[in-house]
């Protein structure tokens, strides 16, 4: 049984918009994985991606290197909101890498907050690359192209070395050649594979797994973002308040056109889900409401993750005038090739 699952978006208690999703969960059971939908549906991997990106930065001893602390590493992984502490960060890693800003590729769009949008509108300054919620990962490949003597001109190409590195990082998680996988160009201009969610949430357990009780690189990368949410991505957004809810025991980082990946501490599983019309407001509720469903969440977990698993719509008075309804309904089956 697939199961199925769906964000119903309700204006005075009627459907108005339906969000379909698909999602898995493996790890749970031996030989079991959870189905909303269909496992295999294929989707690029977009900023949920971003651990297994600095995996090798940490790998490589970039951090240590410069001197530099979780909090950088938390930026390394985040889409940040473009705040005064998140853009500050990311000016820390450049200057202590001996870089500039000017050499960030990613571009350059609005910070995801609005009050830091405005402080932008107001400075005149213009919006900067280094304002692109992705910054932080490009000043942490652009590191670790200058830690190793590579060039840091073309740093975002697939034929760089950087890029190179990080496939190579892949092949290790994955159960396919990341060669062999198709790939596009993220928002940000970097590579991004298409895989399937299945692919992802294994890749996700193990992670989790390598973390438990190690000082390797895959514990420094989920003790950075688990110990600094609000750095990963921002205040109130679904990935921060998923692991401040639950003090760092479930890993979360969101993605572009509606994708999302967590991993549990306790039990090592992982989970992958893509909102198929890639909205971006259905990605949270449904997360949190297969959590709880799946008993994966206290209660007080659960209770301090409604405004997540159940967003008000409020109209331009401030009136509540609707909701976000998800309904996941699991399915089981046994794990292609055994467990």
């Amino acid at each position: 049984m697939k199961g199925r699952g769906e964000v119903r978006v309700e204006r005075g208690g009627e459907l108005e918009s339906r969000h379909r999703v698909h999602a898995v969960v493996t790890g749970l059971a031996a030989g079991e994985e959870v189905r909303y939908g269909e496992p295999s549906s294929l989707a690029h991997w977009r900023s949920s991606m971003k651990p297994f990106q600095a995996l090798p930065i940490v790998a490589e001893g970039v951090m240590e290197a410069l001197g530099l602390g979780d909090d950088a590493l938390a930026l390394v992984c985040a889409s940040h909101a473009g705040t005064p502490r998140h853009v500050d960060g990311v000016r820390r890693i450049l200057a202590a890498a001996g870089l500039s800003a000017e050499q960030l590729a990613c571009g350059a769009h609005p910070p995801f907050s609005d009050e830091a949008e405005r402080a932008v509108l107001r400075s005149g300054s213009g919006f900067l690359p280094i304002h692109n919620n992705c910054s932080g990962k490009h000043a942490g490949m652009l590191a670790l192209a200058l830690h190793r003597g590579w060039p840091t001109d073309g740093y975002v190409h697939p034929d760089h070395p950087v890029q190179r590195r990080v496939r190579a990082e892949l092949d290790r998680w994955l159960d396919v050649d990341p060669e062999g996988l198709a790939w596009g160009t993220d928002g940000c201009g970097v590579p991004t594979p298409r895989l399937s969610l299945r692919q992802m949430a294994r890749a996700y357990a193990r992670l989790i797994r390598a973390a438990d009780g190690g000082h390797t690189p895959a514990a420094r990368v989920v003790d950075a973002m688990t110990g600094q949410p609000e750095l990963v991505s921002g205040a109130g957004r679904p990935a921060t308040r998923i692991m401040e809810a639950t003090r760092g025991r479930v890993l979360a980082k969101d993605g572009a056109e509606g994708v999302l990946c967590l991993a549990g501490r306790e039990g090592g599983w992982g989970m992958a889900l893509k909102v198929l019309d890639g909205g971006r407001r259905a990605a949270g509720p449904s997360a949190v409401e297969a959590l709880a469903g799946l008993e994966l969440l206290g209660s007080s977990e659960a209770g301090a993750l409604t405004a997540i698993r159940r967003p008000e719509i409020r109209n331009t008075r401030d009136e509540v005038v609707g909701g976000l309804v998800p309904r996941m309904i699991p399915g089981r089956a046994p794990v292609p090739g055994g467990p």
